[in-house]
């Protein structure tokens, strides 16, 4: 993505969990799986986020567990790297530079040091099999250099590359070919299928699996059936049986490990299927909820995994029973409502699934809950019309929700229902308060609520193309006549013109609503028209319309069609400026007097945030997203940003959302002091110099620190002198600070870190600890030196002690006075440490 004034398009939250077939740790404990920048670590227990492993600039291809080292993983991007990381801890340890976009990524326990990518040709739409050759470098950065081709223009399907028992050959499809590779014959052999045949079957293969311990390959094709392939080694021996239950394409197919090996497969049918291997049996796990895009199964076999269109990732025991879920950003086919703000959790919601609204918690990057709007079973059923939420809004304090759904009859009048909701406390959700069939006559085109928190009365406007807009008010509980809700409705309309949309002043004191190329300015109080406001440029519907709002509150800013940005100054009346361009969205920020203007042209979204009162823009990036930007939304954050440059302190109260076209990716903009504090909260394979107080620190450090603080002064005190620690250090500071499970072996370790424990006697200019034989250690040397040089002092001291010694003073013994010279000689460097 591209990165404007330190502000950088990412995929935050939301992402898709089904991009790449996740993975089970050996334990099957964790599940890891690519989840836009990054990569998401889950507990397949609890189904909570553990952490994520943070580093890429660009979307996550893949994610696989070294074959290696089972607490380590891999993980590829479209930026050109491989991460190498210790997924216990998140913590990074390598990146080896690739220069190859990565569209998927494949390794083999029969390979090692090699990793297999998939990567597009340059300038071209064929892809090519790639083996990458993975550096022995102690940096943490490297280049890998060593990479071959293996296989030329395969698909670009991840699905469609599978490795053959004991990695002796790749099994690869495309179209209507199976290609077999075999690594050390260098050679291929290559089989087809016909396009077409007497019964119509599709004969396209769509995935490809091998058996772990057989030479057996597995292939799904479009029309339902899978081919379970033998002799493949030679182009006319070659044999193949068929099993055949899915009543369309196969997406996934995945072999068992050893032991108790059974094939899996799935569809669109929602359903996973357990094939006997060799046995005419199979086993079947129905209603999953959505069609199974990936299946990949634990190493040791007791956890199934299942990724499904929904962006969503069951857990399934080998029993075949579902033991957890894991529930990302529902993806569905259209976002019908606006991107909106629950006031309440803070989170995101949207149309979810078939009928439903889901709350998204953008902070926990979690599914909150869905809520039942429509409450009629959905029917599977293609042209079958049904009940759809079309529309949704929130009040100020978040205590009451609106919706609106549809149902299309083909030759009949569109069936509508205005629901409100009420929230509850206990359940902290939402529960029907009031339904209203056929509100009105027509589709509705836009609805809000007034905005005021403090207001007594809660008042909702629905626009509709029956060219009539009602405000529907909440009548106080005592005028209700049996206890229950009681709203009340006012209609409007102006010249028989269409409404478009509608909006409410910040303390609710004044509604604005669009007729086609007019915008009328009405009291909520009297429901009189107070004032209009059109553009002199050529008549056409206004599309966007949004109040100004703290400094900024006397301005009205709307869209003429696709054309115009116009603002207008609701003092004088008049149209204060405006400006030809393409916005096919525009929305300003409930929480500071920023408006944002998503402009499309030539088949990309540009983005202009700008402050009503100055027509020029405070922040402009070009290309934010290629396609359309179809819905979007501020959202408050937790904790206010405190940017300084006046092109990034738009995000400093809220973050932007916005969602591309066909809801493909949920983004938003990242500032660079966003992005310093996630990589400061990841961990990295780097060795700090300050190392923690601890007993190996009083022991280790305390000479060199005494030696800083003394200088040269300290070599006066004695012979025996502490010399400046080793190079060899560093590997005792790693061996204090690193996980152990990622350390080399304590053979390795052991040499360095006894050379530092030593003390080096130097006298004359030799030193002892290098010229003493083997089985003396230095400080049986100092002992014995101390010895001797005690006795030489002990006969001169006798001759000296009858001249010196003041006659008052007490006389020490011997024993003593040898004593107290051994003490004085040792170092107590580590009394003040503690």
């Amino acid at each position: 993505m591209g990165e404007h004034a330190g502000i950088r398009v990412v995929r935050r939250s939301g992402s898709k969990l089904n991009f790449r077939p996740p993975v089970i740790t050996n334990d099957s404990k964790f599940l890891l799986c690519a989840s836009g920048e990054c990569v998401r670590v889950f507990s397949t227990s609890t189904e909570e986020c553990i952490h994520s492993l943070r580093g890429h600039t660009d979307q996550v291809t893949g994610v696989l567990i070294n074959p290696f080292n089972h607490l380590q993983a891999y993980s590829s991007s479209t930026d050109g790297t491989v991460k190498l990381w210790d997924f216990m801890d998140d913590i990074l340890i390598k990146t080896y530079v690739v220069k190859y976009q990565i569209h998927s990524m494949y390794t083999s326990a029969y390979h090692k040091g090699v990793i297999f990518i998939l990567s597009p040709v340059q300038g071209t739409e064929v892809f090519q099999l790639l083996a990458v050759h993975l550096p022995q470098s102690g940096d943490q950065m490297v280049e890998a250099q060593e990479i071959s081709v293996v296989l030329e223009d395969v698909s670009s399907n991840p699905a469609a590359i599978g490795f053959g028992r004991g990695g002796e050959y790749i099994a690869s499809i495309k179209s209507f070919q199976l290609e077999v590779f075999f690594f050390r014959k260098k050679k291929s052999f290559r089989f087809f299928l016909k396009n077409d045949n007497k019964k119509g079957a599709r004969n396209t293969f769509t995935c490809v699996t091998c058996h772990p311990k057989d030479d057996c390959i597995a292939t799904g094709h479009e029309d339902g059936k899978i081919r379970l392939w033998r002799n493949f080694n030679h182009n006319k021996e070659y044999t193949y049986t068929t099993l055949h239950w899915h009543h369309n394409a196969v997406s996934s197919l995945c072999f068992t490990p050893e032991g108790s090996t059974n094939l899996l497969s799935g569809g669109v049918e929602s359903v996973l299927v357990q094939w006997k291997y060799q046995e005419n049996q199979r086993d079947f796990l129905p209603r999953l909820g959505a069609a199974i895009t990936h299946i990949t199964v634990s190493p040791d076999g007791a956890l199934f995994c299942c990724s499904h269109s929904d962006n969503k990732i069951t857990i399934i025991q080998s029993c075949v029973k579902v033991s957890a879920v894991i529930q990302g950003l529902v993806k569905g086919e259209s976002v019908r409502t606006e991107l909106m703000v629950d006031p309440r959790t803070r989170s995101l919601v949207l149309n979810g699934n078939p009928g439903h609204l889901q709350f998204y918690s953008l902070q926990r990057d979690k599914l909150l809950y869905s809520l039942d709007i429509v409450q009629q079973e959905f029917i599977h059923e293609s042209g079958l019309q049904q009940f759809e939420v079309v529309d949704a809004a929130f009040d100020g304090p978040g205590d009451w929700l609106a919706t609106v759904e549809e149902r299309k009859a083909k030759g009949a009048e569109p069936e509508l229902n205005l629901k409100l909701w009420a929230s509850d406390e206990r359940t902290q959700s939402f529960v029907l308060n009031t339904t209203i069939v056929a509100p009105h006559e027509a589709p509705v085109t836009h609805m809000c609520f007034s905005p005021a928190p403090d207001s007594q009365t809660t008042l909702l406007v629905s626009a509709s193309r029956d060219a009539h807009f009602k405000a529907w008010q909440l009548a106080p509980p005592t005028e209700a006549a049996d206890g229950g809700p009681s709203w009340s409705c006012f209609v409007g309309a102006y010249r028989g013109l269409v409404p478009e949309r509608c909006c409410f002043f910040s303390d609710a004191s004044l509604l604005a609503v669009s007729f086609q190329e007019v915008v009328t300015v009405w009291s909520p109080a009297s429901w009189e028209l107070l004032t209009t406001c059109r553009s002199h440029q050529k008549p056409s519907a206004h599309r966007n319309l949004c109040f100004g709002r703290l400094s900024c509150s006397k301005y009205l800013v709307g869209t003429a069609g696709s054309e115009l940005l116009c603002c207008w100054n609701l003092l004088t009346c008049s149209l204060e400026w405006s400006t030809p361009l393409n916005i096919s969205l525009l929305l300003a920020d409930p929480h500071s007097d920023h408006m944002a203007a998503f402009c499309c042209q030539d088949s990309r979204t540009d983005l202009f945030v700008f402050k009503p009162s100055e027509p020029r823009p405070l922040f402009s990036q070009k290309a934010v997203c290629s396609g359309r930007v179809s819905r979007a939304v501020f959202a408050p954050r937790e904790v206010m940003l405190e940017s300084c440059e006046e092109s990034s302190q738009w995000l400093n109260r809220s973050q932007l959302y916005f969602l591309t076209h066909n809801m493909q990716e949920l983004m938003t903009f990242s500032t660079r002091t966003e992005e310093e504090t996630l990589m400061a909260s990841s961990k990295q394979l780097v060795i700090d110099d300050s190392v923690a107080m601890t007993p190996f620190y009083l022991l280790l450090g305390k000479h060199r620190r005494r030696e800083q603080e003394s200088g040269d002064g300290q070599s006066s005190r004695g012979p025996t002198e502490r010399v400046p620690l080793p190079k060899g250090s560093v590997g005792v500071k790693e061996l204090l600070q690193t996980p152990a499970h990622v350390l080399p072996s304590t053979s390795v370790l052991c040499s360095v870190f006894l050379e530092s424990l030593l003390i080096c006697v130097r006298n004359g200019g030799a030193c002892w600890s290098e010229n003493m034989p083997s089985h003396v250690n230095a400080t049986g040397f100092d002992r014995l030196k101390e010895e001797e040089e005690a006795a030489e002092e002990d006969m001169k001291s006798e001759n000296d002690d009858a001249d010196s010694r003041p006659t008052d003073a007490r006389a020490l013994t011997k024993a003593q006075s040898r004593e107290l010279r051994r003490w004085t000689r040792r170092d107590h460097g580590w009394f003040s440490d503690l």
